[in-house]
């Protein structure tokens, strides 16, 4: 059996949302604030036996309306479905344990735990007369606080709802939820042996010799145990013995003083005897790490990330104990669950995947058997599948669920993409609020700088812009698609290039080639003509969530084309990388004086391409001089400038010439239009 799904109404951030799980490894994701601990938290309300059930007012969801909370006491409810996995032998503990808690007795079957806090009907009139004095929500959350939440009870039913029966505490306790939040003292919970993790697990792994043996009968390993504890206790007491021995003269000096203070009274006096235990003598054992050098040092000395490693085993190896019938017997627990918060709080890179392949493996071995990872880490989304990604979202309070894997399960060719090429640097579009999708490196390192010029920090809106590689959006674009209902929940703007092209008519098996904007659609009778029609692919008015931003119709070209094409005499972009700086810085002073073609043509270094420019330009009739001029410099510019290099060193000028601001140094920036208009659109 497996959590197949848990549907949370009112708790914290939760107003009414269902979840559906894996059987297996679920890797939870989001934003900060977005509810992944609030999700374990309310599972362990119903899983964890022996965790606090009682809430505070601070649990209960607040996006409700007074209206609401007049009419009736604020309830919370926890719903979690269990379901029969694949392969399920049914004449396992698993059914036995949720047999009175069924739903669905057909194959698959599934049962039902829900845990609900609320105000007992006896109490609802006073509640209701009471709340009337509430002029707002604060004043109403108040009453609630100070004068019915001590009246609040907690039940948990099994099986249908309705049916308002109370799930019995033994079969509860049959689940093994151990939750690691993210802010833990492992020193403090693992390192002596006077600790209970450390002894149950030393004391379960002690003997595993003949305990693992599948020669021995049980009998036999019960009877050979028992004779070491035996061979055990015998020399501990020779110590003993030993030790009151050297004790002797010194225990007769100590015990002089009971006679004097009156303590041996009825001719009864203290003496000192003992024996200890295998069990008993963990205490003395400490957690040391041994190098291969032959150093050893105490744990304590070991980096956090470490001990947090050394931990989850020593946690997992316990869930193992627990679950074990033979050892425990009736008290063996039939579901670990295992829930950890921000795993990669003390990990980097490198450990956060073998880690995430530890759990993998144990998971395989059985010794979990379902496990939920919170986490901000895009390496460990980027090693982990789709399908066992929930990305949790939230906006102006309100909670929606994504699933990656779900989201491209019908087109199993953008499903395959995403996996390979969603690294450490694309999974931050599963993290953010929201995500600018670009073609290119120069996209990605200008669009936050060029959005500071609009007196827009896109960091603190917490909005990623992401590198595609090229015209994929549409791959990227089906997870956060809102006509799926696996989609995720967040507004995504599509940055592209125009890139008209061309090929001339009649031809078969032609390419179609890069051509200028003021080439387009000006021979009709020659070239067959086409742009980039990605935009088209998502009309702005058919997604509430999702729009394409791309240059001008007529004159837009490039992503650096339009850069020029918005500041034909600036200066500022000519880099140290980029070839033709002087051609370049002299056209550009041409422009600020009004030249004409033929004084550009003067100045243009004699090449194929710069006679088709020329050429093209005086061919096109419709457009103006300073359209002309503008689109000349611009295209030099564009077959001047290596994309990679020259953005890095333009990010680094822009940015200096920002903190200028307000002085005589600083030089205004015309941000191209559809640049400007992703950016305003991506924070309304």
């Amino acid at each position: 059996m497996y959590i197949s799904s848990v549907s949370i109404r009112n708790y914290r951030n939760f107003k009414d949302t269902s979840i559906t799980f894996n059987d297996g490894i679920n890797v939870v994701i989001g934003h900060n604030n977005a509810g992944k601990t609030n999700l374990i938290k309310a599972l362990s309300l119903i899983l964890d036996p022996n965790g606090k059930k009682k809430l505070d007012i601070y649990d209960f969801n607040k996006v409700a309306i007074l209206d609401e909370i007049k009419l009736n006491p604020p309830k919370v409810s926890i719903s979690v479905t269990i379901k029969q996995s694949e392969n399920e032998d049914l004449l396992s503990d698993d059914l036995v344990t949720v047999a009175e808690w069924l739903t669905k007795l057909d194959e698959p079957y599934e049962a039902a735990i829900t845990y609900e806090f609320f105000l007992p009907e006896k109490e609802v009139e006073k509640y209701k007369t009471a709340i009337k004095k509430a002029t707002d929500l604060d004043k109403a959350w108040r009453i609630i606080q100070h004068e019915f939440l001590r009246l609040y009870v907690f039940k948990i039913w099994g099986g249908n709802i309705v049916n308002q029966t109370i799930a019995d505490n033994e079969s509860l306790q049959k689940f093994d939820f151990q939750f690691l939040d993210a802010i833990r003292d492992v020193e403090r919970d693992m390192i002596s042996g006077r600790n209970s993790l450390l002894r149950d697990v030393l004391d379960f792994f002690m003997d595993y010799d003949i305990k693992s043996d599948p020669q021995r009968t049980e009998a036999e390993k019960l009877e050979e145990i028992k004779l070491k504890k035996q061979s055990f206790s015998d020399s501990a007491d020779m110590l003993i013995s030993d030790l009151l021995k050297r004790m002797l003269l010194g225990k007769n000096q100590i015990l002089s003083y009971v006679k004097d203070t009156g303590a041996a009274f009825n001719n009864a006096k203290p003496d000192f005897e003992g024996n200890i235990s295998d069990v008993e003598l963990f205490s003395a054992l400490k957690l040391i790490v041994e190098y291969e050098s032959g150093i050893k040092i105490p744990a304590t000395h070991n980096g956090l990330g470490y001990n947090n490693l050394i931990f989850m085993s020593l946690l997992l190896s316990k869930m193992q104990v627990n679950s074990d019938g033979n050892y425990l017997g009736s008290n063996a627990k039939v579901f670990p669950v295992l829930a950890i918060e921000e795993p990669e709080a003390h990990l980097h890179p490198a450990m956060q995947y073998q880690f995430l392949k530890f759990l993998q493996k144990n998971k395989e071995e059985k010794k979990v058997r379902q496990i939920f990872v919170t986490t901000h880490s895009t390496h460990i989304t980027s090693s982990v599948s789709l399908d066992e990604m929930i990305c949790l979202h939230n906006e102006i309070g309100e909670t929606s669920v994504g699933y990656p894997g779900k989201a491209l399960m019908e087109n199993e060719k953008s499903k395959k993409y995403v996996q390979r090429f969603l690294d450490a640097t694309k999974s931050d579009m599963l993290f953010a609020q929201n995500v600018i999708l670009v073609e290119g490196i120069a996209e990605q390192l200008l669009l936050p700088i060029f959005a500071r010029y609009l007196g827009i920090s896109l960091e603190e809106k917490h909005i990623a812009v992401v590198n595609v590689g090229g015209r994929y959006f549409e791959h990227f674009l089906y997870l956060f698609n809102l006509k799926n209902p696996y989609a995720i929940h967040k507004k995504i703007a599509c940055i592209t290039d125009r890139d008209p092209e061309r090929k001339v008519k009649g031809t078969k098996g032609e390419n179609y080639s890069k051509c200028y904007p003021y080439e387009y659609g000006v021979q009709n009778d020659k070239y067959e003509y086409k742009q980039n029609p990605s935009f088209m692919l998502y009309p702005r008015d058919g997604h509430s969530n999702i729009a394409l931003f791309t240059q001008d119709e007529s004159e837009g070209k490039t992503f650096e084309y339009d850069l020029i094409l918005h500041n034909p005499s600036l200066k500022l972009f000519l880099t140290n990388s980029m070839k033709n700086q002087d051609e370049i810085q002299k056209l550009m002073e041409l422009y600020k004086m009004g030249g004409e073609l033929v004084e550009y043509e003067k100045t243009l270094r004699k090449s194929e391409e710069n006679d088709r420019i020329i050429e093209s330009l005086k061919s096109n009739t419709s457009w103006k001089s300073d359209q002309k001029s503008k689109a000349l410099i611009a295209s030099r510019y564009l077959n001047s400038v290596g994309k990679g290099e020259n953005a890095l060193e333009l990010a680094s000028v822009l940015t200096d010439n920002f903190y200028k601001r307000g002085t005589d140094d600083f030089q205004t920036i015309n941000v191209p239009n559809y640049i400007k208009d992703a950016i305003t659109w991506i924070v309304e």
